[in-house]
């Protein structure tokens, strides 16, 4: 099949399946004798487990070792699960961050008057000296 019909079958974009063979995630695929990509149903199931493997949060360098864990038949489970375990704790990280930037903001919306006045306290809590990471 082409590059089309398997970015149709996997959920995958073209533009993102080009990506991943260019630093290596997946092999280059095979080419016909008219220069056209060529894919089979193995690449499509490996197109697949990158598309969920992202939806789950996991960054491309993680993705490229659980891929060769799913490859390696001898691999042991507790391997896969250590990097699950830590992509859960990450995520769990940044959910608190998120939680805490939405806090922030809602509590500096509701101090702003939010009228022809030209004083913000978002404002200026924006502007605020020393409150970077810099």
């Amino acid at each position: 099949m082409n590059i089309g019909q398997a970015s149709k079958r996997s959920g995958v974009s073209q533009r993102m399946i080009r990506h991943y063979e260019t630093i290596g995630l997946i092999p280059k695929a095979a080419r016909r004798d008219s220069g056209y990509r060529d894919y089979d149903d193995r690449d499509v199931h490996t197109l697949r487990f990158i598309r969920r493997a992202r939806d789950l949060g996991f960054p491309i360098e993680e993705i490229g070792r659980l891929l060769a864990l799913w490859q390696d038949r001898s691999r042991a489970s507790a391997d896969v699960k250590a990097l699950a375990t830590a992509r859960a704790q990450e995520l769990r990280r940044k959910e608190e961050e998120i939680r805490a930037m939405r806090r922030t903001l809602e509590d500096l919306a509701s101090h702003c008057h939010g009228d022809r006045r030209p004083d913000c306290p978002i404002l200026a809590d924006l502007a605020a000296e020393g409150r970077g990471d810099a």
